[in-house]
């Protein structure tokens, strides 16, 4: 089992460097569940650009709907992320309906469909996002729930803002159809690459969104168990993305450096309050 732990380590310090790093600051007993939580994500979020079509991609997601429900035993025996997954559910006693709620939500990414309406995209951050959050808070022994659904959202919607050129040139569309609307943008324009001044007026409303999801996340974070704060760190790279991308163009690339994002998240760590500053 230490080898499938092994496996889950590595390919979140591959795949998903962020968690990675905001792991290394949890208790020793408890960074093998985390990354075994996170490989999990990686693999359910990484399903389309696997199957690269959506039948193949639902069979995938199936699959871990089904492992999740107790069964392909074997299979999931065979596979180092599902294994150390069943093996962190028996012994943190995580709520496997949030963790089919992450399968079900990635569903919507099989699919070229828009995000039809902002009440969409906040349920979706709040089942992809805030879900994990509060997973990985029930690993390190806290109920977090109030705070993760806020700081979630916040963390999600800021990821969509920030992933907008990959998805558009794969014929994808988070930013909710009703926004672009307001804005008298057509989604074709988005697909192109065409930027415009509606569209970043749109997305300057994104932006405010999740800062107002921060900010109630921030309202809630004094009553946070100490011990929940490693499931939070990454939480801390929502403000500064979000003043990058306050100074960008819709299709330019905003991510901050790989040492800037280390930096931040152990300033963090340092000081709790940094989080959702």
């Amino acid at each position: 089992m230490q080898d499938a732990f092994a496996y889950c380590a590595e390919l979140v310090r591959q795949a998903d460097r962020d968690r990675f790093i905001a792991a290394l600051f949890a208790p020793a007993d408890r960074r093998d569940a985390l990354n075994a939580l996170y490989a999990f994500n990686i693999e359910i979020t990484r399903v389309r650009e696997v199957a690269r079509e959506a039948l193949p991609g639902e069979i995938r997601l199936q699959w871990w709907s089904d492992v999740l429900g107790g069964e392909r035993r074997e299979e999931a025996g065979a596979n180092p992320v599902a294994a150390a997954l069943l093996a962190t559910i028996e012994r943190h006693r995580l709520d496997t309906e949030k963790l089919n709620a992450l399968v079900a939500a990635r569903r919507f990414d099989l699919y070229d469909e828009p995000m039809a309406i902002i009440a969409d995209l906040q349920a979706y951050a709040e089942h992809t996002s805030s879900g994990l959050i509060a997973l990985a808070a029930q690993i390190l022994g806290a109920d977090a729930e109030a705070a993760a659904q806020s700081a979630g959202i916040s963390y999600g919607i800021t990821g969509l803002i920030r992933a907008l050129p990959f998805h558009a040139a794969r014929g994808q569309l988070y930013i909710p159809l009703d926004l672009l609307e307001r804005h008298n943008v057509r989604p074709h324009e988005v697909f192109v690459g065409q930027s415009s001044s509606g569209l970043n007026a749109a997305l300057a409303d994104l932006r405010g969104l999740a800062r107002r999801h921060l900010g109630a996340a921030r309202e809630r974070m004094p009553l946070l168990p100490r011990e929940a704060l490693p499931a939070f760190l990454p939480v801390a790279l929502v403000r500064p993305s979000l003043d990058r991308l306050d100074r960008c163009d819709a299709f330019a690339l905003a991510e901050l450096s790989l040492w800037r994002r280390q930096w931040v998240i152990w300033r963090a760590a340092r000081n709790p309050a940094r989080i959702v500053a």
